[in-house]
């Protein structure tokens, strides 16, 4: 999406797709915008089975009480609206809401929810983002790209290094690209040598090798790579959705093979690169289809925390989400 601070939001976007950084950098980027055109007031609402969908239409049409606009968020983590929530939005396409911008958030949808009904209408009335997934060929463009918004290039053999040690975790590689532009000033260009030392051997509390260790197993290195996390400061969003990710991959994985499918066909579609294509298949005997839809309720609990819907402490629910996956 091109929209800019000096080009006046739509009134309705759509964000969804499999990669769950570029669909949180682009709701970043609107809440952003929205701020610097005058969106003084922000409402954000998650989708629960028990949500009452007649809220969002009430807020729609409820005049802003402190703000002449109002951002509107919807979280529908499932993806699923159900029936009520299919006419609920089929009926939000169709309103005019000049004062108000609407954002609904959606992770990666099937094939069927394309399809369906209501995201049809809220194709045709907004503006919509697909976060597509980059896969192994297009990653190394996607890092140098990043690492020039920073002032910085790359040698062409560092940045094979740098795109083979992230394995397709854009994740982890936004995490490596800020730490060396803090490292280097602009303009320089990064060897093998700066690469390697940066990725291999800097000290790293980072969601990438938290996914590791709890697919492994690996129950106190899970602990310490969390606290570490934690102790950094800051909610735990981004880390919330790369665990709730490995675990629908997981349930993913499980429905392939039961089908009859290797983990070798599924290996590209799953994005089980790296040591992942290895732990993921033994993660999902240890631990169990039970205790992964257990984990993602959880998941939800946690985010719920995070937005301020819900007591307790979403890190410490995170922890313990982490933890539980790792135990035998």
């Amino acid at each position: 999406m091109q929209t800019t601070k000096d080009t006046p939001l739509a009134s309705l976007y759509i964000i969804h797709g499999e990669e769950d950084l570029l669909r949180i950098e682009e709701l970043d980027r609107l809440r952003h915008v929205a701020q610097m055109q005058g969106f003084s007031e922000r409402e954000s609402i998650t989708v629960d089975q028990h949500f009452d969908w007649s809220e969002i239409l009430l807020s729609i049409d409820s005049p802003t009480l402190f703000a002449d606009k109002k951002l509107l968020e919807i979280h529908i983590p499932s993806g699923k609206p159900g029936r009520t929530g299919s006419d609920a939005l089929v009926e939000l396409a169709e309103k005019k809401h000049p004062d108000t911008t609407v954002i609904v958030f959606l992770p990666k949808l099937e094939t069927a929810q394309k399809k369906a009904k209501w995201f049809a209408h809220l194709s045709k009335a907004g503006v919509v983002f697909d976060a597509k997934t980059v896969g192994a060929a297009d990653l190394p463009a996607w890092i140098e790209r990043r690492l020039q918004q920073f002032g910085l290039t790359i040698e062409k053999e560092a940045l094979a290094v740098f795109a083979e040690r992230v394995e397709g975790n854009l994740l982890a590689a936004r995490q490596e690209i800020e730490k060396l532009s803090l490292l280097h000033p602009q303009g320089s260009c990064l060897s093998m040598e700066d690469a390697v030392n940066a990725i291999a051997n800097v000290a790293r509390f980072d969601v990438f090798q938290l996914s590791s260790a709890w697919l492994s197993g690996d129950v106190l290195r899970t602990i310490r790579l969390v606290d570490g996390l934690a102790e950094e400061g800051g909610e735990p969003i981004l880390l919330l959705w790369s665990v709730a990710e490995d675990i629908r991959i997981l349930l993913r994985l499980q429905a392939g093979l039961k089908q009859g499918q290797t983990v070798y066909q599924l290996r590209n579609p799953l994005r089980l690169w790296g040591d992942k294509q290895v732990l993921a298949p033994k993660a999902l005997k240890r631990i169990g289809t039970r205790r992964l839809l257990d984990a993602l309720q959880n998941c939800a609990l946690a985010d719920r925390q995070i937005k301020g819907v819900e007591n307790g402490e979403a890190w410490k629910t995170v922890r313990e989400i982490l933890v539980n996956l790792a135990k035998a």
